[in-house]
């Protein structure tokens, strides 16, 4: 067993070692192979151990029908039971050593031994090769490279034996950590290790002979790093924040430090220890916290405090390893910010113990005063935002208290409109408190409890009219002047001597009056229920009082009048017109009546014939359908078509009854088969004789005649104008043209002109001068008329080749021209044309004359010369 180490690490061999198995059977089967059931077992544990202090536990497997299987072991410090538990024999605490041990130490092997029974017992067999655990401590000054253990195999005696090792430190990254002579089989380490680096290594030791050949198998090399102390505890931040109610009690927990050390943590290199260096400030005492030395749990040791005293300590923490060692350890230190917080533990206080304030009346969401309170708490937390209350003085709820957010203020608010003349001052008594309970065991301050004295201010107010709508009812048809009612305001300042008014404001029908100082309402008009300003029997007006004060107010009131009906509206008859066959049949008048008045004072209606004159009730007969309905036929077997005039009396139900006598226009005609009225018939009977229907028939058909004879004329007329056009097309036409093509002046070369060439000239002498027969357009001819020629009766194509050429040659050479292209005319005929009649023109194709010269002249003279030199064909 290593001891310097830390750890044990036990190696079970089934072969060797000073461990015996016994085996009350001394019969073994050839089959079975008895043995442990690992080749190695490996424990680590701690370097203190107690006791009895479970290690591990072994298993050996013997063969069937085997039994009695116990176990031994050399060492003295461990035992094993019978069921192979490995455990200490007695309580053992590590020892610490100034120097370090490169030499393997000796391993504890335990080795299964059977009791033998005969000569074919069981036998310890030989293991080939056995290297320990090897501990290297870090951080190793050399010199290097620094030998650690030697590896040899027991056949070195008979051949060469080459070896080597493999494995992360030897072949693999880090590389050469660890190297081993291959003929000695010393390993050595190369460089100093760092265990917070690496803690342990696993290598493969070989052995092989000089051609290569395996000799032994691979064995595990483990290698550990002993820790030293090379590294100060660090915490896991530098500032720590933490908070603690004020007045809590000692032992409260406020918060934790951690730091952590790189060194081993079950060794005192990494066992970290805590304590508070300083304190600030230190009031009320300058041990106000303590610390627990192995978690870091910040907690109070005492009383007293008091946010509104100090409100922040500042601890500067210390972190020590070797479990707080302060001569051989290493320390680091952290501070740990802890902030006070608040509870309520001062009511809020009055700075006054009375507030005064003055309030108009009928004014509201107005602050009447501001109540200032003080509180040591937090400002803008719970435990200092005031909430105010009014316990007294206000029954009707005229008055609320609002908390300015920032100041903490009560701002005494009217809610509720205050009447001058009902209280004149308000005594109100207030109380502050927090948000936030009171703290426990504190008490509210007397300082909480205030008074508030409001003044009320009288003010102006305006006159009301206590009944608003005020609805009366009357009967309609109340004469004028007739008085109706009273339609009084009240003005409730009682405690000013002051005047009403009052005036008329809407009154739609102008019906109505009213006495500018009672307020009484007279009529000015015939009050009608049928007027178009009543709805659902109801006159709506408007009037206003006014008083006299500084400044005046004034108040409406509205007067509603319900008129109740009267039957003063004689029934109409309806309808005002119809029409009936000249016989008697089915066809009938459906008569009824209107009435503007209403119920009762309408139907049922009664419907009669007057006895003057005397032919109404020959001719006519009415039959009485239902109450507001009758119908209106003929008496008589037959009654000339015409337009009659029938009176009825129609009568209401009202009390008195109304009657009126109305006419209806019936139109009495001929009926078909149907009992329609014909057309004829129907004009017949509109008040026409036959003799004036066949004349308004003549002089329909005369006046048809006429329209037809004049479209006749018209066509007449247009077909002679369009015989008497030429013959030609007037695109064929042989006279001169002038067409234009709209071409603009000839470009830049033409800019340079005098304009005074464009207006009309004073004198004529050029136009005089200029050659015959060529002229412009905006030019008419002045002087004498040109004189033309007679020319020959069979004219020679080349002639007017000849004129035309001779009329360009002119307009080029023309000094009077204007600067820009203009259209020339080549011949002007005026009144003394030489030319004869044209109607000596005419078709005769007697052959005397030929015109097919006509051809020579060009696309235009083509018709003519088709239409003169065709002869008998055309």
């Amino acid at each position: 067993m290593t001891i310097g180490s830390g750890m044990l690490l036990l190696l079970l061999l089934p072969c060797c070692g000073s461990a015996r198995a016994h085996n009350g059977d001394l019969t073994v089967r050839p089959t079975c192979k008895p043995g442990f059931s690992e080749e190695d077992y490996t424990a680590l544990v701690s370097q203190n151990i107690m006791e009895g202090q479970k290690l591990l536990k072994v298993k050996f497997n013997g063969c069937p029908g085997k039994n009695g299987i116990r176990y031994e072991t050399n060492n003295l410090d461990f035992k094993v039971r019978t069921d192979g538990t490995i455990y200490a024999a007695h309580q053992q605490k590590g020892k610490k050593n100034a120097s370090t041990d490169l030499a393997p130490q000796p391993s504890d092997t335990l080795i299964p031994w059977r009791q033998p029974q005969n000569s074919n017992g069981l036998r310890r067999q030989k293991r080939d090769w056995v290297i320990p655990p090897i501990n290297v401590p870090e951080n190793s000054r050399g010199p290097f490279p620094q030998q650690l253990v030697r590896i040899r195999s027991d056949k070195d005696s008979e051949i060469h034996i080459r070896y080597s090792i493999t494995g992360v430190g030897a072949d693999q990254p880090p590389m050469e950590v660890f190297s081993i002579d291959p003929v000695s089989g010393r390993m050595y380490v190369t460089r100093p290790m760092d265990r917070e680096e690496r803690a342990s290594y696993h290598l493969r030791a070989h052995a092989v002979d000089m051609n290569g050949n395996k000799v032994e198998n691979p064995i595990d090399l483990y290698i550990y790093v002993i820790d030293m102390n090379d590294n100060r505890p660090e915490f896991i931040n530098q500032v720590y924040n933490g908070s603690v109610d004020e007045g809590s009690k000692p032992g409260t927990y406020v918060m934790t430090v951690t730091a952590n050390d790189a060194d081993d943590s079950t060794t005192a290199n990494g066992m970290v220890r805590y304590r508070i260096v300083t304190q600030t400030p230190q009031s009320p005492s300058q041990n106000m916290f303590t610390i627990n030395s192995e978690t870091g749990d910040i907690v109070t040791v005492a009383a007293g405090l008091d946010r509104e005293k100090v409100q922040q300590y500042t601890v500067i923490v210390q972190a020590t390893d070797m479990e707080g060692n302060l001569n051989y350890g290493l320390s680091n230190t952290a501070t740990a910010i802890i902030t006070v917080t608040d509870v309520n533990d001062n009511p809020p206080e009055f700075t006054a113990s009375t507030y005064s304030g003055e309030v108009p009346e009928n004014r509201v969401e107005v602050v009447v005063a501001n109540l200032t309170v003080m509180d040591r708490d937090q400002p803008h937390s719970p435990n200092w935002n005031a909430v105010y209350r009014i316990i007294s003085g206000d029954p009707s709820g005229h008055f609320t208290i609002r908390t300015d957010p920032v100041t903490n203020e009560g701002m005494v608010t009217v809610v509720k409109a205050v009447d001058y003349e009902m209280n004149r001052a308000f005594m109100l008594t207030v109380m502050v408190s927090n948000q936030a309970p009171l703290a426990s065991g504190i008490q509210m301050s007397f300082q909480s409890t205030a008074g508030v004295t409001i003044s009320v201010t009288d003010i102006n107010e305006a006159p009301y009219f206590p009944t608003n709508h005020k609805l009366i009812r009357l009967e309609e048809g109340v004469s004028p002047g007739t008085a109706l009612t009273t339609f009084s305001a009240v003005d409730p300042d009682r405690f000013m001597q002051q005047a009403v008014r009052y005036s008329k404001l809407s009154d739609p029908a102008n019906w109505l009056n009213i006495n500018a100082t009672n307020g009484q309402i007279t009529t000015a008009a015939v009050l009608d229920r049928e007027s178009v300003y009543i709805k659902n029997n109801v006159y709506e007006a408007t009037f206003l009082a006014a008083d006299n004060g500084i400044p005046p107010a004034s108040g409406t009131g509205t007067l509603q009048m319900y008129l109740i009906d009267i039957n003063d509206n004689a029934p109409e008859l309806l309808p005002k017109e119809a029409q009936i066959c000249e016989k008697p049949n089915l066809n009938v008048i459906n008569i009824t009546a209107a009435d503007a008045d209403i119920d009762p004072n309408v139907g049922p209606f009664v419907f009669e014939l007057p006895s003057v004159p005397s032919a109404v009730k020959k001719n006519w007969t009415i039959t009485r359908l239902n109450g507001d309905y009758a119908q209106l036929s003929l008496r008589i077997m037959y009654l000339e078509a015409g337009m009659y005039d029938v009176p009825i009396v129609v009568t209401d139900s009202g009390n008195p009854p109304l009657y009126n006598t109305s006419i209806i226009k019936v139109k009495v005609c001929p009926c078909d088969e149907n009992g329609d009225c014909t057309t004829i018939g129907a004009v017949a009977a509109a008040g026409l004789g036959t003799g004036a229907i066949i004349a308004i028939l003549i002089c329909i058909i005369i006046l048809l005649t006429m329209v037809l004879l004049f479209v006749v004329w018209m066509k007449r007329r247009e077909k002679e104008r369009h015989t008497k056009q030429l013959l030609i097309d007037p695109e064929d036409d042989v006279r001169d043209n002038i067409l234009k093509y709209d071409e603009e002046g000839g470009g830049e070369e033409d800019q340079d002109y005098d304009l005074s060439q464009l207006q009309q000239p004073e004198t004529m002498d050029h136009v005089l001068n200029k050659a015959p027969g060529v002229r412009r357009v905006d030019e008419r001819p002045i002087g004498a008329e040109p004189q033309y020629p007679i020319r020959p009766v069979i004219p020679h194509p080349g002639d007017i080749g000849d004129f035309i050429n001779e009329g360009l040659r002119a307009a080029d050479n023309d000094p009077t021209a204007p600067p820009y292209d203009s259209l020339l005319v080549f011949d002007y005929e005026g009144s003394g044309s030489t030319a004869g009649s044209v109607s000596s023109l005419n078709s005769s194709s007697s052959g005397d004359q030929d015109y097919d010269y006509l051809n020579d002249w060009g696309p235009r003279f083509k018709k003519l010369a088709d239409m003169y030199g065709g002869g008998e064909e055309d």
